[in-house]
């Protein structure tokens, strides 16, 4: 590998090393070459997402957010020399090269961004939805061009669609976990159908529910529907080698575990930020690597067959 994109890559793997830890607990699972398309994929991510919740006026944002689809979109056309001086973009084209990755997902990643620029606001799940394919479902499709199927692998057609949903089950976890900082941010993400059916639509900008409220019920009902989501995208995981399996399995173990952490205390997410610890991130990514979670989606997609 000529030393550009290798120093290229470095970069993206020390900025997802430092911002991203969960998703990097996942991808030191992976071969070398899949670990850093992964890191310039997420780099080239955190990137957009910085532009969206920094301090910077919104119309500062529309224009950066601009530039990077044009740089995306020299990536696209192959116009991304090894010697270019953003060496996210000499790693995530080089990634686009050794792997087929759909790159208008990260158009679709801007697109999501775009939205909370104009501080958009969802009336319902299926506006929400659409919200959390842009910025999450696409990552899993983008994800799964690294990780490719198993050759022969049953219902493989399906993988984009299993990989879009687990995405979206990640960034609703995210979305519960995040409600009282996005609040802060002037930002709310849940449906203001569910709002109203549980009593908060007063918002959460404090470390106690709003009064009158049926907040534990919000927090329940969502839980119920990241699981679902869950449940759905782990059909995934028997369409992945081992390696690629594991990551995934890493990666949304470790949101599975913050949504039990939600759902046993709903009022933690307003006092501050729910995380796990790290052995307990270690556990996650020894379990996916030994297959647990993959044999239990087979042997459970195998009982619906028959």
């Amino acid at each position: 590998m000529p030393a550009p994109v290798l120093a290229a890559y470095s970069y993206c793997e020390a900025v997802t090393g430092q911002q991203a830890r969960n998703f990097a607990y996942g991808i030191r699972l992976l071969p070398t070459p899949k670990r850093r398309a992964m890191s310039a994929l997420y780099a080239f991510s955190r990137r957009v997402d910085d532009i969206g919740d920094g301090a910077l006026a919104d119309d500062v944002k529309v224009a950066r957010l601009d530039e990077t689809r044009s740089v995306l979109a020299r990536i696209h056309d192959g116009a991304v020399d090894e010697d270019d001086t953003d060496p996210v973009a000499v790693a995530l084209a080089h990634a686009a090269r050794a792997f087929p990755i759909p790159l208008g997902g990260l158009d679709e990643l801007i697109d999501g961004v775009q939205m909370d620029v104009r501080g958009e606001t969802y009336e319902t799940w299926d506006d929400l939805r659409t919200y959390c394919r842009c910025v999450a479902g696409a990552i899993g499709r983008l994800s799964l061009g690294v990780f490719g199927t198993e050759p022969g692998a049953h219902g493989a057609d399906r993988a984009p669609e299993y990989a879009d949903t687990l995405g979206l089950a990640l960034q609703l976890t995210n979305i519960l976990r995040d409600v009282r900082e996005d609040a802060e941010g002037g930002r709310t993400y849940l449906p203001a159908d569910d709002l109203a059916k549980f009593g908060c639509s007063a918002g959460f900008n404090g470390p106690r529910p709003p009064a009158g409220s049926d907040f534990t019920g919000l927090v329940h009902f969502e839980v119920r529907r990241a699981r679902a989501l869950f449940a759905e995208g782990y059909r995934l995981l028997p369409m992945l080698d081992r390696r690629s399996g594991a990551c995934v399995a890493a990666m949304a173990g470790i949101y599975r575990r913050l949504l039990d952490r939600i759902e046993r205390d709903p009022e933690a997410v307003l006092r501050g930020r729910v995380s796990l610890p790290g052995r307990e991130k270690a556990y996650v990514a020894v379990r996916g690597l030994s297959g647990l979670d993959t044999r239990h989606v087979t042997r459970r997609t195998v009982r619906r067959r028959a």
